[in-house]
């Protein structure tokens, strides 16, 4: 971003942002949008410091495969996150980790272990390897003493060739790996299917997709599809 379309960036978003606000505390004209919730919007001290960092953020080019790339220094990543939170004012927590994973809720009627059953007889006709299994409600009674917490387990699972790609394009993503799904019993004793939202269609807005070659989002999005399928098997029982 050069310097003259900063400079125009920031000066249209001194002067609007003021207004908008000003206009958001107004009554509203037509009684039908009395209802309608307001909208916070958020401080321009975050927004001006948001667009510095991403002004001078350079993306990093992977020399061969399984390069790691520079790590960005604490300040900008802080800046960085306010910044994009900023955007989203009215959101708690629950909200934030709700919007960044994929929930099914089992079908009444369905027990715990039946939903665990449809799950791995779905994965292993889509040939996903379970490599790991956490019963973390077990660890909590046995550790905590808290025999009150409802049941949860977490299920790992691998696609090997996909692993390798997105490695070979980020080893950082080892964090991420293997792709986990969670069963989770919530306060109502209702039934969940939980994973993390591994849906790109965000990138198609991206140009460049971020670097994202073909070959590697073919892999990611045949992932996403059989995380998909799986979960949806396990939430509705089928054998």
């Amino acid at each position: 971003m050069n310097k003259r379309l900063l400079a125009s960036l920031v000066a249209a978003l001194s002067m609007s942002l003021p207004l908008a606000a000003q206009a958001q505390t107004a009554a509203p004209a037509n009684p039908y949008l009395v209802q309608v919730p307001s909208i916070t919007l958020p401080n321009l001290s975050t927004y001006l410091g948001l667009i510095g960092s991403i002004a001078t953020f350079k993306p990093s080019v992977a020399a061969k495969p399984y390069s790691m790339a520079a790590s960005m220094p604490r300040d900008q990543k802080v800046a960085m996150m306010q910044g994009m939170m900023a955007m989203m004012p009215s959101m708690g927590i629950r909200d934030a980790m709700s919007f960044m994973s994929t929930k099914y809720k089992a079908k009444d009627g369905l027990t715990f272990d039946e939903v665990v059953q449809s799950m791995e007889l779905r994965a292993n006709t889509l040939n996903f390897k379970k490599v790991g299994h956490s019963p973390m409600w077990k660890d909590i009674q046995a550790v905590l003493g808290d025999m009150e917490a409802p049941r949860m387990e977490v299920f790992h699972y691998c696609d090997i060739a996909a692993g390798r790609e997105v490695l070979k394009a980020s080893p950082e993503s080892i964090a991420y790996l293997p792709c986990r799904i969670a069963i989770m019993e919530d306060a109502n004793k209702a039934i969940w299917v939980i994973t993390l939202d591994w849906d790109l269609a965000w990138l198609d807005t991206v140009q460049g997709k971020m670097g994202v070659n073909p070959e590697l989002g073919k892999f990611a999005k045949d992932i996403n599809q059989k995380m998909d399928n799986i979960m949806q098997a396990a939430a509705n029982g089928e054998l």
